[in-house]
């Protein structure tokens, strides 16, 4: 028979911490669009394109798969943005639909190119932190 585990609650307790702060570490210098593994290097060579490696600790950054996550977390966090937004307009001031369509598409599209690659960050780091790969 197989002996039973020891699994202690010290050993629980130190590996969810450890677990937690590498979380935190890599989700702080994923928002910071830096390498997950060192912090120092940068994760994009572009707009949203992951480099192959990190130039200061030469971490494989292109294995992480993190393409179509960023998208609907952006997605998310804009609408319960917007929303709220021209629900708050529409009961206070009643503006026209063009007035409103002028105002909040505009504000959609620009909030969710700026959330965007600091959330693919984010997710990087989270995979890099649960080591998740490929």
């Amino acid at each position: 028979m197989n002996a039973p585990h020891d699994i202690s609650p010290e050993t629980n307790v130190t590996a969810s911490k450890q677990g937690s702060s590498r979380l935190m570490t890599g989700l702080r210098r994923g928002f910071r669009r830096k390498c997950p593994n060192c912090g120092h290097g940068f994760a994009f060579g572009g707009y949203l394109k992951l480099r192959s490696e990190c130039d200061v600790c030469n971490h494989p950054i292109g294995e992480y798969r993190c393409d179509d996550a960023p998208p609907y977390f952006t997605i998310f966090l804009v609408g319960h943005i917007v929303v709220p937004g021209a629900l708050a307009m529409e009961q206070n001031f009643s503006p026209s639909l063009a007035l409103q369509l002028s105002i909040w598409l505009p504000a959609t599209v620009a909030l969710c190119l700026g959330f965007l690659p600091f959330i693919k960050g984010a997710v990087l780091g989270t995979q890099w932190a649960m080591r998740i790969k490929g």
